[in-house]
């Protein structure tokens, strides 16, 4: 006991010497997380304007309240699931020295931050248009009680429950320029969704140990590597349609997102011969996340000539 008491200690001195409270504030909220769907939230606020024919300089206030919103409701939701993994947290190398684990956080203050966050992401939402407030509450509801404090420590699909708060953020850009959701919205949001499955899928595969540790029942951990590679590989393949819900983009576009989901796919295969599951799993994580950042840039620009 003594022992361990010794080690927590001292993994909590050094990184709190080795980090600012900025630094771990940006932990605390998942700033990458926050980043990443703001890329989205803005893809479906753009193509909104470009298809709506609204004008970008004329409505920027709504822009302002939409990202800033976005950007609040998002960090405060993470910072809610980094309080309700309080318990989990240590056990895992990954997240050992989240500021809910070291201390600098007390429990009551993460709350206080989270809770924050999500009124004032909120208010922001609703004064861009009340759809956009609506939708941000479904992701929030989605990523916080369906997801962190349901279906993640409980079933085998908890990935795709939690997909469905990833998708959202498109959904809530759209919202706030054009409160009816048209179907390009619904496109951004399906890939979205779709894409999420492989990308954790990988992620997990590489951390199956910490989440087996956990007793969190990733896919991996439950049904094993087989299993995990030929659910990445179906989820890949599910793709290959949904750009073309897109195609007012142009041919342009689709030949993009075909070569992309094309790529993928040749990845996903190739996970059938490899040796190396894990260093597999890793090409297969850093290609999801470059293929998320492409195909959501070329939609921004590619909107633009329609």
């Amino acid at each position: 006991m003594s022992n361990g008491t010794t080690l927590s200690a001292t993994v909590e001195s050094t990184n709190e010497e080795s980090t600012t409270w900025m630094q771990d504030f940006l932990a605390l909220i998942k700033i990458g997380i926050v980043n990443s769907n703001l890329i989205t939230a803005f893809t479906g606020m753009w193509l909104a304007f470009q298809l709506t024919g609204r004008s970008f300089i004329q409505d920027f206030h709504l822009v302002v309240y939409a990202m800033a919103g976005s950007a609040f409701i998002i960090a405060g939701s993470a910072a809610m699931n980094n309080w309700i993994d309080q318990d989990i947290d240590p056990i895992m190398k990954r997240t050992r020295k989240r500021p809910t684990v070291t201390g600098r956080f007390s429990s009551p203050m993460v709350l206080t931050i989270a809770l924050t966050l999500i009124v004032v992401g909120e208010i922001l939402l609703f004064m861009a248009s009340t759809s956009a407030g609506i939708w941000g509450l479904a992701g929030i509801i989605s990523y916080v009680v369906l997801y962190s404090m349901w279906s993640k420590r409980k079933h085998v699909s908890n990935t795709i429950v939690g997909s469905i708060s990833g998708a959202i953020p498109p959904l809530i850009g759209w919202a706030a320029i054009e409160p009816v959701l048209g179907w390009e919205a619904w496109a951004l949001f399906l890939i979205m969704f779709i894409w999420q499955p492989p990308h954790f899928y990988a992620l997990a595969m590489k951390r199956t140990e910490e989440y087996r540790a956990a007793n969190i029942p990733m896919l991996p951990v439950v049904k094993g590597f087989k299993r995990t590679k030929l659910s990445i590989l179906l989820w890949v393949i599910a793709l290959f349609p949904v750009p073309f819900l897109l195609s007012s983009l142009g041919p342009g576009f689709l030949v993009l997102a075909t070569a992309l989901n094309i790529g993928w796919l040749y990845l996903a295969l190739k996970g059938y011969q490899t040796q190396d599951d894990l260093k597999w799993a890793t090409k297969m994580f850093v290609y999801s996340l470059n293929y998320m950042t492409i195909l959501f840039v070329a939609i921004v620009i590619f909107a633009i000539f329609i």
